[in-house]
């Protein structure tokens, strides 16, 4: 299980960095996700995320206190509005389609503003 762990990690690890430099992939359940199988599977990575200069402050926030930064409140609202106008611009989405897609993304933005701020 270890392994399996280990393996989930680096790619949690690997698409929250492409998250990072992509508005409409997301980097912090990316990087939450892999400080938990590294914390099954690797101390010395787990330690290391958890330490990292800029996204260690946020993991830390998150385990400690399940707050969410600001700027990330922020840019999940800004992600998810380019997202919803791409959808809406790019498909020509029926109105029950264009509903359910504001549904889940509205209730995602709920969810992440309804944590605390770090």
């Amino acid at each position: 299980m270890r392994v399996i762990y280990l393996i989930l990690g680096l790619a949690c690890v690997a698409l929250g960095f492409i998250g990072a430099f992509l508005p409409v992939l997301p980097t912090t359940p990316f990087l939450i996700l892999a400080a938990a199988c590294f914390a099954r599977s690797s101390p010395r990575l787990e330690n290391w995320l958890l330490s990292h200069p800029l996204f260690g402050p946020m993991l830390r926030a998150w385990r400690e206190r399940g707050a969410i930064p600001r700027k990330a409140k922020l840019m999940a609202l800004a992600g998810m509005s380019v997202g919803f106008i791409a959808f809406w611009m790019g498909s020509h989405p029926g109105p029950l389609l264009m509903a359910g897609v504001g549904i889940i993304m509205l209730s995602g933005l709920a969810y992440v503003f309804s944590r605390p701020s770090a």
